[in-house]
């Protein structure tokens, strides 16, 4: 009979997810995983596997949380389209203000794996872009609904506005761990609202 596992799942996926974050798939060693976990390594690959899948169920946390987060902003019908892309913009740089703030500097977690992994690791470029096209969807259903309403004056097809939308929010992420300042990602930001508007 297998022995139950003496520690928190979730606490576990939350605290690998942040050394991930922090380091990389590449820079975090098994040993940094156990001692941020407080496990030894038996346990970890009992409970994991390996490095690779702690890191996908982590990264999957990550985009399950980040994601729903958007979407929630998005599925706000008590808002215009128009003022709930302009309240998804704002929760980003709300995030990257604090990131500066709190000195983490971590940037997306997405948007690092995209950087690090994503064209050498056909399994994560999946992962990453399915998670895309769940925010690109609700984007470009905003998107086309504001174009309905006159909210937003771009003629161009939905589904490339949403794209573009997104590729803003990667851009803005990255500038901002390249250390940009909150006035200079804001001015994109108006400026991605400006070409929906």
């Amino acid at each position: 009979m297998a022995r139950p596992r003496s520690f928190d799942e979730d606490r576990v996926l939350d605290t690998a997810m942040h050394t991930f974050w922090a380091n990389g798939y590449e820079s975090t060693s098994t040993r940094d995983l156990c001692e941020a976990l407080g496990l030894d390594r038996s346990s970890v690959y009992n409970a994991f596997t390996n490095k690779r899948e702690l890191f996908k169920r982590a990264l999957t946390r990550y985009m399950d949380t980040t994601t729903a987060d958007q979407l929630r902003i998005l599925d706000d019908h008590d808002l215009p389209a128009i003022e709930r892309i302009r309240a998804l913009f704002a929760k980003i740089l709300r995030s990257e203000a604090v990131n500066r703030r709190d000195g983490h500097g971590l940037g997306c977690l997405t948007v690092n794996t995209t950087m690090e992994l994503a064209g050498r690791d056909p399994e994560i470029a999946l992962m990453l872009a399915r998670d895309t096209e769940r925010r690109v969807v609700s984007l470009g259903a905003t998107i086309g609904e504001g174009q309905r309403d006159g909210d937003i004056g771009s003629a161009r097809d939905p589904a490339e506005l949403a794209r573009f939308v997104n590729a803003v929010i990667a851009g803005i992420r990255v500038a901002a761990q390249g250390g940009a300042d909150d006035a200079t990602i804001a001015a994109i930001a108006a400026t991605a609202m400006d070409a929906l508007t």
